[in-house]
C-alpha cells in the first residue's frame, strides 16, 4: 500500500473528514487533498501529527517495512 492510500484508509476508518484533518495538522483542505491524491507528501512535522491523530506510528503511516 502506498502512503496516500494508507492516509485515506486511516481517515475513513476513523470516520474523519478531510477538512477536520487538514485543520488539525495546520494545512489547507486543498493541501490535504493533494496528500490523499498522491500529488504531494507532508513534511516530517505533519507526518508526526497525522500519525498521532490516527494513533499509529509514522513507520506504519508511510508503509515502511511493507
Amino acid at each position: 500500500m502506498k502512503f496516500n492510500e494508507r492516509l485515506k484508509s486511516e481517515r475513513k476508518s476513523h470516520k474523519l473528514t478531510q477538512q477536520f484533518i487538514a485543520s488539525e495538522i495546520g494545512v489547507s483542505l486543498r493541501a490535504y487533498q493533494q496528500y490523499e491524491q498522491g500529488l504531494y507528501e507532508p513534511n516530517i512535522e505533519k507526518l508526526i501529527k497525522l500519525a498521532d491523530l490516527f494513533g499509529i506510528t509514522v513507520d506504519s503511516l508511510v508503509c515502511h517495512g511493507e
